[in-house]
């Protein structure tokens, strides 16, 4: 059927604007890219959240998408939240370019995440080693400066 395509355009505090492309290769994996701006340089937690409700701004997202109940951790962790994909890393300019591939999340079937958030955080994501009482559950990565839905992209 070959790839499945998604797309988030992220908006949020002050000037942070992008969009993110996600596209499901038929082997797997999910390659997320795009381009963030208006962030302070530095990383930022980039996760998909719950929920697909901007009503509130990005705080109506819910808590990071975990569908296996895990514990908070790094992408490369076993675990791990679905919807755990680390940092972004913005530079001086304040942008960030996005290219993650990630095995968890899927843009089809019983754990898609279409329909849900993607949020970047004001701080960098402990990775749920910070040993701080939220690094389980978020990491620890600070309020959430921007998000956008996860909707399907035209095969155009």
């Amino acid at each position: 059927m070959g790839s499945v395509k998604a797309v988030a355009v992220i908006a949020g505090n002050a000037n942070v604007r992008g969009s993110l492309h996600f596209i499901q290769d038929p082997a797997g994996s999910t390659h997320v890219k795009g381009r963030i701006t208006g962030l302070t340089p530095g990383l930022h937690g980039f996760h998909i959240h719950a929920l697909g409700d901007t009503t509130n701004g990005c705080m109506s997202t819910g808590p990071h998408f975990n569908p296996l109940k895990k514990d908070h951790g790094a992408p490369t962790d076993k675990e791990r939240h679905a919807g755990d994909l680390g940092n972004i890393v913005a530079g001086p300019d304040g942008v960030a370019e996005v290219s993650i591939k990630d095995m968890q999340i899927s843009l089809s079937g019983q754990h898609s995440i279409l329909g849900r958030a993607v949020v970047v955080h004001a701080d960098p994501d402990d990775l749920g080693r910070g040993g701080h009482e939220l690094s389980k559950t978020t990491g620890n990565a600070g309020g959430r400066v921007g998000c956008g839905i996860i909707g399907l992209q035209s095969s155009a």
